[in-house]
C-alpha cells in the first residue's frame, strides 16, 4: 500500500505528448504541482495548450528539458517527486531502423528513468505508460490464450525486430521496468497497458500519432471502398488519462492493467461515425475482401505485412478489462462518443 502526499511534486515524462496531455490536465485540476520533463521547453507551440490549462486550474505546471537517451536527464525533474509517471515513447510506423527508432529509444528511455527512480530517495510510485502490444502481436493468439481472451497474465512472444517491431520495443520495455522494479524495494510498479487509443487530442495541430492518421484516413477518401476488417481494441485517451491517474494515487494499485474500453475492429470503428459524418464524409461503409487486403495492402502501405494480415484480418479481439474497472475503477466512454470527438477535433483543426 503506497501512500503518495498530493503536496508534493509530481513528474511526467513526455508532457506534450497524447496520453500525457490529458493526464497533466487531471494532475492540474486535481491542484497539484507537475513537473513537466519534454525535449525542448521553448518550443510554445508544444507547451502552449498546457500553460492555457495551468492558468484556469489550482495547480501549477515546471518545465524541464530531458532527453529519453540522456543517462541522468532526469534528475532534475524527478528531485522531490514521490509519483512518476513514464508515458514517453515512440509510436510510429514510418521508421528505418527498428533497433534505433523504435526499441532503443523505448527499451533505454525507460531504463533511464527508472534507473533515476533508483537515485532519487523521494520516489514511492512509478506509473509506466505500456501496451496491449507487450501482450499480443496478432488477434490469432487469442486462441492460444486461457479461456480464449487476453488477460494481464499473457505476454507477447511472437514480435521481434523483423516482424512487428513496435509491439517488439513495447515488450522489452515492460520487461526491462520490472526487471528494474524487482531489484529494489522503496518504490512500486503500476503498469497501463492501453490498446488502441483515440479521442480527440489537446493538441491536434502539434500532436502526430498514428491513431491520427487512421482517423484521418477515415475521412478524407483513403478508405472510402472499404477498410480492413482487422480485430482491435479501442479506448478514450481520456479514459486512459484517468487510468494513469488513478494508477497514480490508489494506494492497492499493483501490477498490469488492460485499458480497453471495446473489442471491436477497423469495420465496427468506421460504422461508428456513419451516424454523424456518413453524410458529409467519404467515411467507409464496408469491409473489403481479405484475399484483398492481403495482396494489395503491403503496395498501399509498406507497414502494412502481409503475415500480419492474414493473422489480424476477419479475426476477433477480445481482452479483460476488469481490472482497470475494478482495481483503478475507470469507467468507459461509448465508442460512438470517441469517434465523433476525435473526428471532430480533426474538422476543427483543419485537417479535412
Amino acid at each position: 500500500m503506497t501512500m503518495i502526499d498530493q503536496s508534493k511534486p509530481v513528474m511526467v515524462t513526455g508532457a506534450t505528448g497524447y496520453v500525457a496531455g490529458w493526464l497533466v490536465r487531471q494532475l492540474l485540476e486535481a491542484g497539484l504541482t507537475v513537473h513537466a520533463a519534454v525535449r525542448n521547453p521553448n518550443r510554445l507551440e508544444k507547451i502552449s495548450h498546457l500553460e492555457e490549462i495551468a492558468k484556469s486550474s489550482g495547480g501549477t505546471i515546471k518545465y524541464f528539458k530531458a532527453d529519453l537517451l540522456e543517462a541522468g536527464s532526469y534528475a532534475n525533474a524527478m528531485e522531490g517527486c514521490e509519483l512518476v509517471y513514464h508515458t514517453a515513447s515512440p509510436f510510429t510506423s514510418n521508421f528505418e531502423d527498428p533497433q534505433r527508432d523504435l526499441v532503443d529509444p523505448a527499451v533505454l528511455g525507460t531504463q533511464n528513468v527508472l534507473e533515476q527512480a533508483n537515485e532519487t530517495a523521494s520516489v514511492k510510485r512509478v506509473v509506466l505508460t505500456s501496451s496491449c502490444a507487450s501482450i499480443y502481436t496478432d488477434a490469432t493468439e487469442l486462441k492460444e490464450t486461457p479461456n480464449g481472451i487476453f488477460t494481464e497474465e499473457v505476454w507477447n512472444t511472437t514480435a521481434s525486430l523483423a516482424y512487428q517491431p513496435y509491439s517488439y520495443s513495447k515488450t522489452m520495455a515492460e520487461r526491462a521496468a520490472w526487471t528494474i522494479n524487482e531489484k529494489q524495494d522503496r518504490w512500486d510498479l503500476v503498469v497501463v497497458n492501453p490498446c488502441l487509443v483515440m479521442g480527440p487530442p489537446l493538441n491536434p495541430r502539434a500532436t502526430t500519432s498514428e491513431s491520427f492518421n487512421l482517423i484521418k484516413q477515415l475521412g478524407d477518401g483513403t478508405l472510402k471502398s472499404g477498410v480492413p476488417n482487422v480485430g482491435i481494441g479501442l479506448v478514450d485517451v481520456r479514459d486512459v488519462a484517468d487510468a494513469h491517474f488513478q494508477a497514480g494515487f490508489r494506494p492497492e494499485a499493483e501490477g498490469r492493467h488492460i485499458t480497453c474500453g471495446h473489442n471491436t475492429s477497423f469495420l465496427e470503428i468506421a460504422k461508428a461515425l456513419q451516424p454523424k459524418y456518413g453524410q458529409d464524409y467519404p467515411v467507409p461503409k464496408k469491409a473489403l475482401p481479405k484475399w484483398l487486403v492481403v495482396l494489395a495492402g503491403p503496395l498501399m502501405d509498406k507497414s502494412l505485412d502481409r503475415k500480419f494480415l492474414r493473422n489480424n484480418v476477419n479475426h476477433p479481439w477480445r481482452a479483460d478489462n476488469s481490472k482497470s474497472r475494478e482495481k483503478l475503477g475507470v469507467t468507459y466512454r461509448p465508442m460512438q462518443e470517441t469517434m465523433e470527438d476525435s473526428f471532430a477535433a480533426l474538422i476543427d483543426a483543419g485537417v479535412f
